[in-house]
Formats: C-alpha cells, sequence, structure tokens
C-alpha cells in the first residue's frame, strides 16, 4: 500500500487490554486547569515505570463542564483495578486537589466503580462533608481556600494500549513534522490519549535486553545508528530519523480511529515532505490480545 508516496507496511500493531477511567477536572481558569492536569498526568507514559498510561483528551469548555467552569477530560490507564485506583487517588489527591479552585467529577458513568472522593475524603480530618445532587455523590473535602469538590467515585472501562505505528523519515526534521501532524489529527478525536511527551516516542523499546533484570530496552533494530552493527536492522537505507506514536482507547474503535488519522496525516506530507514508509510494533501476536492491521485500519 502507497498513500502520497508513502509505504504503508503490511503489517500490525500489537496492543494489550488494560482498565481505563475518564476524569474531568475544572478550575476558576484554563491556565489552573492546565496546572492540575500538567501535573497530574505527570510521569504517566508507561506502564513499565509508571504505574498508569495518563494525558490530556480533551479541553472542555464551560458549557460541557459539571460546574459550567473551565475544564478537561484526562483518561488514565493501568493493568488493573487495584493499580488504576491507586493511581487515581495519588494522583488527584497531589496533583488536583492540591491545585487552586480545582473540583473533580466522573467522566464515565458505566462500569467498574474506583474511588475517588471516597478515597480522599478523610483528608479533610473528619470535617469532610458528603453530599447528593442528581443522584450522584460528592465530598466536599474542606482545604486553605475554600473547599475541594470531588465526585466520590468514578467508573472505568475495559481499554487497550499500546496501539502503535512508526514513521521511518529521511532525516530528523522531516520525521519530527510529520510526527506532530500525525499528534495534532489524533487530539481531535475523542477516546484516545498519546500519553509521551507531546505525543512522540523516541526511545521505542523491545521486550528484554542483555543485563540482568531490564525487562525492556531500546529497540536496537530501529535505532539508526545501530544499522550496520546489529544482527537485524529494520532501518532501510534512506532513512535516519524514526520516531513512534503510542496510543490508549476506552475501545478499540477509539484506538483504530486515531491510528487511522494519524497515518493519514502522515501521508498527508507525503514522500516530497521526507516520510518514506511507515509501519508498526508487534512482538509476533504472541503477548497482546489486539492486532491493529495496518492496511485493514488504512482500508
Amino acid at each position: 500500500m502507497r498513500l502520497n508516496g508513502v509505504h504503508i507496511e503490511d503489517t500490525f500493531a500489537e496492543a494489550f487490554p488494560m482498565l481505563g477511567t475518564r476524569l474531568v477536572i475544572t478550575a476558576d481558569t484554563p491556565d489552573w486547569v492546565q496546572a492540575a492536569v500538567v501535573s497530574m498526568t505527570g510521569f504517566a507514559t508507561s506502564v513499565i515505570a509508571c504505574g498508569c498510561e495518563a494525558a490530556l483528551e480533551r479541553v472542555l469548555p464551560s458549557d460541557e463542564t459539571p460546574d459550567s467552569r473551565p475544564g478537561a477530560a484526562v483518561l488514565l490507564f493501568a493493568m488493573s483495578k487495584a493499580e488504576l485506583a491507586k493511581q487515581v487517588a495519588r494522583r488527584v489527591g497531589q496533583c488536583v486537589m492540591t491545585c487552586p479552585g480545582t473540583a473533580c467529577y466522573a467522566g464515565l458513568r458505566e462500569g467498574t466503580v474506583i474511588p475517588l472522593g471516597n478515597a480522599l475524603r478523610y483528608f479533610g480530618d473528619g470535617w469532610q462533608i458528603a453530599k447528593r445532587v442528581g443522584g450522584r455523590r460528592y465530598w466536599r473535602i474542606p482545604v486553605m481556600d475554600g473547599e475541594f469538590l470531588c465526585e466520590a467515585a468514578t467508573a472505568a472501562v475495559d481499554g487497550v494500549g499500546g496501539g502503535n505505528f512508526i514513521i521511518l523519515a529521511a532525516d530528523r526534521r522531516a520525521g519530527l513534522a510529520a510526527a506532530q501532524a500525525a499528534v495534532l489529527a489524533i487530539r481531535e478525536l475523542p477516546g484516545a490519549i498519546l500519553p509521551f511527551p507531546g505525543g512522540v516516542v523516541r526511545s521505542g523499546s523491545k521486550i528484554g535486553g542483555k543485563y540482568k533484570g531490564m525487562i525492556a530496552s531500546t529497540n536496537t533494530a530501529f535505532c539508526p545508528t545501530l544499522r550496520a552493527a546489529v544482527p537485524v536492522s529494520l532501518v532501510p537505507e534512506g532513512v535516519e530519523s524514526i520516531l513512534e506514536l503510542v496510543i490508549d482507547g476506552v475501545s478499540e474503535a477509539a484506538v483504530a480511529a486515531a491510528m487511522r488519522a494519524g497515518i493519514a496525516a502522515v501521508a498527508d506530507l507525503g514522500a516530497a515532505g521526507g516520510v518514506v514508509s511507515v509501519t508498526a510494533g508487534n512482538y509476533g501476536g504472541k503477548l497482546g490480545r489486539y492486532q491493529f492491521r495496518l492496511h485493514e485500519v488504512m482500508a
């Protein structure tokens, strides 16, 4: 398959089951919403070392938030209910409750119950107050600028983590331009996030490594500087920069739509823009339950 001169390899991205939840954060101004979101989603790129994968899903205008203030929707994914609940409580408690003027609400109604305010209410030291509005339960926790309003619980759903595609480009400038175009396209879609810095991964990984205890190490097959040194290189001549986009979503459809939009944006730049090909990362279908075949995604 070729799109605008860009070769789309006949391969698949291998992805994994995860549990995900959506939180809605509001504050008095967009700047304080952003401060809370940036803090809460920090160090949340990969479950390999971060405990969860999280990122901004989209900014919400005041007419779409529960309290009619500026807001944002954030998605968080983890490998188990226990880990997701721990990460939600820690990140909301340390990064949202501490941020001036914020409130936090459940962004999903149906699914496995995950404690939210129910896990944070004890910070009120006995002065917290439960409140029920419209059939939904909240906690009002006293803080030094007033009260932190937090919904009692949120819901978690079966999600998909590790959807991906890999951009092979003639040089770093072309590769980064293509990756950034893909990020912008994907961020227009609901239900999916790009958890890595700026949505882009330059240090793609493989399972294991030569050193004891390493569960992952650099993906040597895709390192241009190792093209002539490693037993197997997947870097063709004429390619000097490779970047990966990793996608988590609340459903298979959300991940497929994000991959389609991202790859289409890359192809729009075309071979004239320095893009050589697009491929994907997989483990031969041995580890992940989901396979996103690039030709089917782009059909």
